[in-house]
């Protein structure tokens, strides 16, 4: 991913105000279930695109900025461990791309910066909350337009989300 990018500070806060200001889609979809899969040969089919929640492979994907993105069982994992993933087309900008690296080095903790070409958004943010207990929720922040209000709305998201996964890990 490009270095150098270069974000507008935070001003908003509050998830749902900074997603409408962003003109992002916040969804919620309990999860069905939470078990493991052996083999990252066995592919899930998930509710959501990007995913989040649903069975997942045995180990986790890594926290990280990647240029080319684990597999979903990996990645849904470590949503289970309270991890927020931001997901973002590869085709954006350079700049675009860079300002997002910039944003995930603000705060990196129990944070993913993951490609996907397949999804319907120019950036999504996902997490999965414990509750209701046993099997949580899967949270989805849908943003069809990389417009610099989308940071505000990211960092919110992260926030919110954050450590509160059905198996916490630090």
């Amino acid at each position: 991913l490009p270095d150098g990018g270069s974000i507008p500070a935070q001003e908003e806060f509050d998830l749902a105000a900074a997603a409408r200001a962003a003109d992002c889609e916040l969804r919620s979809e309990r999860a069905r279930s939470r078990q493991h899969t052996n083999s990252l040969g066995e592919r899930v089919n998930y509710d959501t695109n990007p995913p989040t929640s649903g069975r997942h492979y045995e180990i986790p994907a890594e926290d990280g900025a990647y240029g080319e993105a684990p597999q979903d069982e990996q990645l849904v994992h470590t949503l289970e461990h309270g991890r927020v993933i931001i997901w973002f087309k590869p085709s954006l900008s350079e700049e675009q791309r860079a300002g997002l690296k910039k944003l995930f080095d603000e705060d990196s903790y129990q944070l993913l910066l993951v490609p996907r070409a397949d999804m319907p958004y120019q950036v999504a943010a996902s997490a999965w909350n414990r509750d209701p207990v046993p099997n949580g929720t899967g949270r989805l922040m849908a943003c069809e337009r990389m417009t610099p209000e989308v940071y505000d709305a990211l960092r919110a998201f992260r926030d919110e989300h954050r450590s509160n996964g059905p198996e916490p890990i630090p």
